[in-house]
Formats: structure tokens, sequence, C-alpha cells
């Protein structure tokens, strides 16, 4: 029996995360990354309950007229004219780079992290690690997060690992980037050598732009436009946000453009509970790439009419100057 206690007091303390022998070997194969570091660092991360308890109530879990509240307030409209008007000259230098409208790019930061002064206080390894070891529901991709997470290299985040803060889901900075989409679309528009998406205006306007054009986003497409159905209009069954039907064939089963629209645009259809009942919209490519950022047609609706009013806004303004 006495035998058996330097072995029971030799067991490494990275064995209360499950799955986290496997997850150091499979990064240290990868990278070539010391298993003792990699362990050390995981080691500091702690399982939050408040994380589990968050991802089991997303604001998309709202209808769309509640949804609608939270993001196209005035305040947030404000201070989005604003931070276009103070940042004018480079965002529409790194919107003619990508094809992207810049009012889109505000409307991203807007909904996201309002403009960068809501980036989560939560530690980004801690929210992986929980919902990646412990969340069975959606491990296999919070779990992929992780593991990128740790073969990031230095250069590519806006500071240690162990210090990196972002939303309950592991999301850092004002574009709330997940790590792979830092290692896969992010832009070192400084050229200072560093990807920052927490401190560098440039990095991050440059990185949210160039995750629309990497995704398809068509320069000078529309987004949305309202549809009107008949009292006849065909019932559709929409699984995403893929545009799959032309305006005349949608037009055909009964949903009437509201404005002039192309009858050969490839378009889908989304049907939204309003505060005055369904509301009905053909959605074009450059809505399903909003949906490549999150995949809810709510996000994407909330992000077109918040980049509307914030042109609108800018233009205004403008217009009252002259």
């Amino acid at each position: 029996m006495f035998a058996l206690l330097p072995m029971a007091f030799a067991m490494p303390a990275w064995a209360d995360h499950p799955g986290q022998a496997q997850l150091v070997q499979e990064v240290a194969r990868d990278t070539g990354k010391d298993p003792g570091a990699l362990n050390a660092l995981l080691n500091g991360a702690t399982r939050q309950q408040s994380i589990l308890d968050a991802i089991s109530r997303p604001a998309e879990a709202k209808p769309w007229s509640q949804y609608r509240q939270i993001f196209l307030t005035q305040g947030r409209i404000d201070a989005g004219i604003d931070f276009y008007r103070d940042h004018r000259a480079l965002l529409e230098k790194i919107g003619a780079q990508y094809g992207v409208a810049p009012e889109y790019i505000v409307a991203i930061l807007g909904v996201e992290t309002f403009y960068g002064r809501n980036t989560g206080k939560y530690k980004v390894l801690d929210a992986l690690v929980t919902l990646g070891l412990y969340y069975p529901p959606r491990a296999a991709f919070f779990r992929s997060e992780l593991k990128t997470l740790l073969e990031l290299p230095d250069n590519r985040l806006a500071g240690p690992v162990d210090t990196l803060t972002g939303s309950y889901a592991g999301a850092q900075g004002w574009g709330q980037f997940m790590p792979s989409s830092i290692r896969d679309f992010g832009v070192d528009e400084d050229g200072d050598g560093h990807i920052d998406l927490q401190n560098s205006l440039p990095d991050i306007l440059a990185s949210v732009a160039n995750y629309f054009a990497k995704h398809g986003w068509v320069t000078g497409g529309m987004v949305a436009a309202p549809a009107q159905p008949d009292a006849a209009a065909k019932p559709l069954t929409v699984k995403d946000s893929t545009p799959q039907w032309t305006i005349e064939q949608l037009e055909a089963w009964g949903y009437a453009p509201v404005q002039h629209l192309d009858p050969g645009a490839s378009s889908s259809l989304q049907t939204l509970q309003g505060l005055n009942g369904p509301e009905h919209w053909f959605t074009f490519q450059n809505f399903y790439v909003i949906t490549r950022y999150n995949r809810s047609p709510m996000y994407a609706m909330a992000v077109n009419q918040l980049a509307q009013a914030i042109a609108q806004g800018v233009s205004g303004q403008e217009s009252a100057t002259q």
C-alpha cells in the first residue's frame, strides 16, 4: 500500500482537465512547443461555470423584435457615426483596399463590442478550456479553437496567451475574432510585424475587411431588401442564408419587391418576427457573408441596418455642413 503513495503524489496537475494530455501531445507534435510549458499554461486555466451558463442563453434566442432593440439604439448609431467621422481616412482607405463598404466594417465593431468599449472580461484561456473540455454539445469546435490558440505564434496575438481577455466564447479584440479567424484573416495593417486586434486600429479594421473579402463580399452589392408577400405566397423553408433563388422566382411564388431589383439576381428569403408581425426580406451574397461572422440571420440584419443608419448619419452631417 505504501509503495503506491509516491505514484499517487506524482500525478500531474494537468490530469484535472479532461483530455488535456492528448491536447498537449497534439500541439507539441504539430508545433514543436515544449509540453511542459503547454501544461503549465493550461494548469493556470479554470473551468468557469459562468461561461457555461452564458452559452446556454445567447441573445440569438430572442425574437427579432427584441434582438433589434439591443443593437439599433440611437446611442449605438450616434457612436458609429462619430467613429466613422473620426477615422474616415483610414476606414475609406481600407474599404477601398478590400472592396468592403466602410460602414459595414464600423457596424461589425458596433454590434460586437460597441466600437471597442466592451471587448469582454473573461480570460480567453479559461473560456476555451471550459467550452472545449467541459461542454460536450460544442466541444469539438471549441477544442479546435483552443488548440489553435495554443499554436498561434506570439506575433499574432495582442499579448501573452494567459493575459488575453475576451468574450465568454473566447473571441478577442474589437472585432471579436476566434483564434482560427486570427490565424486565417488577421492582418498586420500597420506593418509593425505584429497582429494586434486589441490595440491597433489599422489591424482591427483591415482584419474585419479581409474577413469579409475572403468570404466573398461583393463590392457595391446589396445586402437585403424588403419583400411583400401576397395572400397566396408559397411558404418556404430556408436552412441558411445561401442565395439560391432569383428575385424573379421568388416573385412568381408571391414575394414582391418593394423597390426595383434585378429579376435575375440570386437571393434568399428571410422571415423575421418584428414588432408588427413577420418581416420578409430578400437577402443577397453580402448578407450571406455577414452570416459567416455569426450564422444568425438576425445578427446579419442588425449589422446591415446599423451600417445603413451610420451611412445615412454621416451623409446627413455632410449635407448639413454644406
